[in-house]
């Protein structure tokens, strides 16, 4: 029978399961904006998107570029056998803080949505603080 799933991992699943969310709702606002013939075209001479096709798709960009940076470490981190309560929390407040960040964003709160992010950077700084 297969162990329990550390909670650096089982958030890394959530966390994709995020970022799934987050395209699905930038495809939607896309599409609502632009119309589905300009989306399923070769995109070549898209408008600008604004409003909350804008931010829903500026939010999942940001989502996959700290992804990135989250999978690694979390994968370091259970490779190397570094998880800890200090990783486990680290991954929460990176976790929580991504979910608020793309609600704020989506919402259009500027400030709170910088907070927001500084909460998910503080966790990857905590899990990278374990494997140095």
């Amino acid at each position: 029978m297969p162990g329990e799933i550390p909670t650096e991992l089982g958030l890394l699943v959530w966390t994709v399961i995020l970022c799934i969310v987050q395209m699905l709702i930038a495809v939607v606002a896309t599409q609502l904006q632009v119309g589905l013939p300009s989306l399923a075209g070769n995109r070549e001479h898209m408008p600008e998107l604004t409003g909350l096709a804008g931010r829903a798709m500026r939010a999942h960009r940001n989502m996959i570029e700290n992804l990135v940076l989250f999978a690694a470490l979390v994968l370091v981190a259970q490779t190397t056998s570094h998880l800890n309560a200090m990783t486990a929390l680290g991954a929460q407040l990176f976790f929580w803080g991504r979910l608020a960040y793309a609600i704020v964003y989506l919402i259009g709160i500027p400030w709170i949505r910088t907070g927001t992010w500084v909460v998910s950077m503080v966790g990857l700084v905590l899990i990278l603080l374990q494997l140095v």
